[in-house]
C-alpha cells in the first residue's frame, strides 16, 4: 500500500490500513530520515493517547527506534500531543513521534511527526518521508526492532513523565493565581482523550465530564464541535458554570460553550484570544490562519496594524510561517491554535487557560467578550457541514471543480476565488464558500461565513448542488 501523510500525520483505521505491519514501514522509515538528518544522536520523544492499541502501537515504535541506535523516551502514561512536542523542544530531541488520530473517529489510529522545534512535521519532512517508505518496500528492507523489554534492558529506551514538565511551561505562560482568585466556575470536558485530568492538576476547582478511559469515545469522534458537546453546553445551561471547555482526543484542538451555555467555535475562541494576546498581554507578532477560518481574524489584524498571512489548512503549514515569521497567533478552523512566546503547535490545554485568563482579567463571560469585540469589526455568522464521499466520486469532483467555472453563487456575484486548498468562492460583499477534501477523512467539508446567518445557510446549499452531492 501506499503511505500518505495527511494534514496532520500518517492516519488509518485500526487493523485495516493502520496494522504493525504498516506501522513498523512507516517507523523504520522515520529512522533512517532521522540517521540520514544527521539528529538521530539527539534522541527520540514517543508519546501515544487513549485510543484502542495506542500504548502497543507506541511500544512498537520505541522498539524499531531502540534496534536503529537511537534513545527514545517514552511516556510512561498516555499524554497529549503538546506535551510530547514540548518534550521534544525542551530535551533537545532530533523528533518526536505521537499515536494518536486526534479528532478522528474511535476506528482510526495515526502517526504524528515533531520536529526538533517542537512542532509539526513540515510539508517537506512528510513528502521525504513518504519517499522513503515507498523505496523501503520497493527494495524489501527489513524493519529492525526489538522488543520493549530488551530496549529498557539496554538503556535504549527509557520512560518518562511527559506531563510534568509541560504543565510547568503553562503555569509559566498563564497567571494561574489570577484564575484561582477569579471564582471563575469552569467545566472541562477532555472528550475522554489525552487531556483527562490535566486542568483540574492546574486548577483545583475546575470539574471534569468524560474523563474516564473509553476508546470508543463515548459513540463519537473526539472532536469539539457542536453537535459533539450536549452535555457540556447543558451542564453550563443550567446555571452553575460560567463556561465550559473542551478538548480533542489528543489534547491539541480547542472548543468552548459560553456563560449561556451555547456552543463558542475556534473562531470565536481565535478572535478573543488574539485580543486578549494584543490587549490585556501587550504581546506584538503577526498572525497566521488558514484558508477556512473567519474574517473576523483579519479585520482585528487591520485594526492593530498586524501583518496576515493565510495559508492550506493543516498547522504544519502555520508552523512553517510561525518559524519564518515573528508570529503572535496562529490558528485554524478546527480549533487548532498557537501563540507566541511557546512552542510553533496547536495546544487546546493552554487555549483553555488563556480563555480563563482573558475571563479573569476582564470580568467578562466568552460571549461578552465576543460581543465587545464585533461591536468593533461587525458581526460574522459561520458554519461548517461534512458529507461523506467515496474515493471516485472525489477524483469526479475535482475534475469538474477544476474546470467549471462558477460566476454565480445563490445569486450573488463571485468577484474572486482563492483555490491554495480546495476552491473558495468570495462574494462581492465579502461572504465566502469553500468547498473541499478532508485530507484524513473520506468526507467532503462545505464551509462558509457571511454577514447574516441565512445568506451562509443558502451558500451552503448552493454548494452542495456546485458539489453535486
Amino acid at each position: 500500500m501506499q503511505i500518505q501523510f495527511g494534514t496532520d500525520g500518517w492516519r488509518g483505521v485500526i487493523a485495516d490500513t493502520f496494522t504493525f505491519e504498516n506501522l513498523s514501514l512507516v517507523a523504520q522509515a522515520t529512522m533512517d530520515y532521522l540517521h540520514e538528518q544527521g539528529v538521530a544522536q539527539k534522541g527520540l520523544v514517543i508519546g501515544y493517547d487513549r485510543r484502542f492499541l495506542s500504548r502497543e502501537f507506541a511500544e512498537r515504535v520505541a522498539g524499531i527506534a531502540a534496534a536503529n541506535g537511537i534513545a527514545t523516551r517514552l511516556s510512561e502514561s498516555y499524554a497529549p500531543t503538546p506535551a510530547v512536542s514540548w518534550a521534544v523542544h525542551e530535551g533537545g530531541a532530533g523528533a518526536g513521534i505521537m499515536i494518536t488520530a486526534s479528532h478522528n473517529p474511535p476506528c482510526y489510529n495515526g502517526f504524528k511527526v515533531k520536529e526538533g522545534f517542537g512542532g509539526s512535521a513540515r510539508p517537506s519532512t512528510t513528502k521525504v518521508l513518504e519517499q522513503m517508505v515507498a523505496r523501503n518496500m520497493a527494495e524489501k528492507r527489513p524493519v529492525q526492532a526489538v522488543t520493549l523489554a530488551e530496549g529498557l534492558e539496554s538503556g535504549k529506551i527509557a520512560y518518562f513523565d511527559a506531563c510534568a514538565p509541560y504543565l510547568a511551561q503553562l503555569a509559566r505562560y498563564v497567571d494561574l493565581e489570577l484564575i484561582r482568585s477569579s471564582g471563575i466556575k469552569a467545566v472541562v470536558d477532555p472528550m475522554f482523550g489525552a487531556g483527562c485530568g490535566l486542568l483540574p492538576r492546574l486548577l483545583p476547582g475546575v470539574v471534569e465530564i468524560h474523563g474516564s478511559e473509553n476508546p470508543a469515545f463515548g459513540g463519537h469522534p473526539p472532536e469539539p464541535i457542536a453537535e459533539h458537546l450536549g452535555e457540556l453546553s447543558q451542564v453550563v445551561a443550567d446555571g452553575f458554570f460560567q463556561v465550559g471547555l473542551a478538548l480533542d482526543g489528543d489534547a491539541d484542538r480547542i472548543g468552548a460553550v459560553d456563560e449561556r451555555g451555547k456552543y463558542f467555535s475556534s473562531h470565536r475562541i481565535f478572535t478573543v484570544l488574539l485580543r486578549h494576546l494584543y490587549e490585556r498581554k501587550g504581546l506584538r507578532g503577526g498572525v497566521v490562519k488558514t484558508v477556512s477560518t473567519t474574517q473576523m481574524i483579519d479585520r482585528l489584524a487591520e485594526k492593530y496594524g498586524l501583518q496576515i498571512f493565510e495559508t492550506p489548512i493543516g498547522f504544519k503549514h502555520i508552523c512553517e510561517v510561525m518559524l519564518e515569521h515573528d508570529i503572535l497567533m496562529g490558528g485554524e478552523e478546527s480549533g487548532g491554535l498557537g501563540v507566541k512566546g511557546h512552542i510553533p503547535e496547536r495546544d487546546g490545554i493552554l487555549m483553555a487557560l488563556l480563555l480563563l485568563e482573558a475571563m479573569a482579567m476582564s470580568g467578562k463571560g466568552l460571549r461578552a467578550l465576543l460581543e465587545e469585540t464585533m461591536e468593533e469589526i461587525g458581526h460574522f455568522h459561520y458554519r461548517r457541514i461534512d458529507v461523506p464521499i467515496s474515493a471516485a466520486a472525489k477524483q469526479q469532483l475535482l475534475e469538474r471543480l477544476r474546470g467549471d467555472a462558477v460566476d454565480v453563487i445563490a445569486g450573488h456575484r463571485v468577484a474572486a476565488t482563492n483555490f491554495s486548498d480546495g476552491f473558495k468562492y468570495i462574494l462581492e460583499d465579502g461572504a465566502w464558500l469553500l468547498i473541499r477534501l478532508s485530507g484524513t477523512e473520506p468526507v467532503l467539508r462545505l464551509y462558509s461565513e457571511a454577514r447574516e446567518p441565512d445568506l451562509v445557510a443558502r451558500l451552503l446549499e448552493a454548494a452542495k448542488r456546485v458539489a453535486g452531492v
